[in-house]
């Protein structure tokens, strides 16, 4: 009896290591499992840190500065074509809108042009759009915002075009560009008594004289070309015979004489439709010439 109990004891000594060894080995492996992946989860959230870190500081990367005049340069560039416009449609040099641009605006570069796209200062007066509000002479004041800068050119023109005030502007030649600039200032454009100044010294300094002789070049030559086709004296014709004269053509020509085309051909052995000026063709029959005679 007492070996039997003893051996009971054994056995159950020996199943009761045998069973904390087992789970003593089972949490052993559940605890080392999470351990190794939260420490790939870092590595993983550390590597996505870096790059957005990396991107970001890319992207805060700062614009090439540019100096003053290449500013000015840049600007000229970009807007002369526009100012042209307008100088054909209103009759503002082309010179005085971009030296009002680049000394309003700051070369396209300042606080108001940034949030407003306002290229001239222009304040709020009578506007009924958009608006923002910048320190000027006073505090806060009114300006006009606009949805683009061509916008902003527009308004300048209708603005000066419109106004009584700036009427006397208008009675300036187009090359004058210092008057312009002196009656500016004086029909109260700008409150600083050297604006005159400064655009004359902008337009001379980058030569934007040279786009109102663009401008005015163009017209002059038309204008040059139709007086001197007015001045050429027109050959006078004789019966029965027609001087061409600049602008004629053989339709033109029948039309005036009432006969055909094909017969004005056949009149002066003519193959082609060419003809010069001065040229004299006959616009009627050798029989025909003879019944006027009589």
């Amino acid at each position: 009896m007492r070996k039997f109990i003893s051996l009971l004891c054994i056995a159950a000594f020996l199943i009761s290591c045998g069973g904390s060894k087992k789970v003593t080995t089972t949490s052993r492996t559940k605890r080392a499992t999470p351990r190794q992946s939260s420490v790939t989860k870092v590595e993983r959230s550390t590597r996505e840190v870096a790059r957005k870190e990396t991107s970001t500081a890319e992207a805060k990367k700062p614009l090439p500065k540019l100096s003053y005049q290449e500013r000015v340069q840049q600007y000229i560039f970009q807007f002369s074509g526009i100012a042209k416009s307008e100088m054909k449609t209103y009759g503002i040099p082309a010179s005085i809108t971009l030296a009002q641009g680049i000394l309003e605006s700051g070369a396209g570069y300042g606080d108001l042009t940034s949030r407003a796209k306002n290229h001239f200062g222009i304040k709020c007066h009578d506007w009924e759009g958009d608006r923002v509000y910048h320190d000027d002479d006073r505090l806060q004041e009114c300006f006009r915002k606009y949805d683009q800068a061509s916008d902003s050119f527009r308004d300048h023109s209708l603005f000066l075009k419109d106004r009584k005030r700036y009427a006397r502007l208008f009675t300036f030649s187009k090359k004058d560009y210092k008057s312009w600039a002196r009656g500016l200032r004086e029909a109260g454009y700008a409150t600083d008594k050297k604006y005159p100044e400064k655009l004359i010294g902008i337009i001379e300094k980058y030569k934007l004289y040279e786009f109102d002789r663009e401008v005015l070049g163009r017209k002059s030559r038309k204008k040059n070309t139709a007086v001197a086709i007015a001045a050429t004296p027109v050959p006078k014709s004789k019966d029965g015979e027609h001087v061409v004269i600049s602008g004629d053509t053989l339709y033109s020509i029948s039309r005036r004489y009432k006969i055909s085309v094909q017969e004005l051909k056949t009149y002066n052995n003519l193959a082609g439709n060419n003809i010069k000026v001065g040229q004299v063709l006959k616009v009627a029959s050798a029989d025909e010439e003879e019944e006027d005679f009589n």
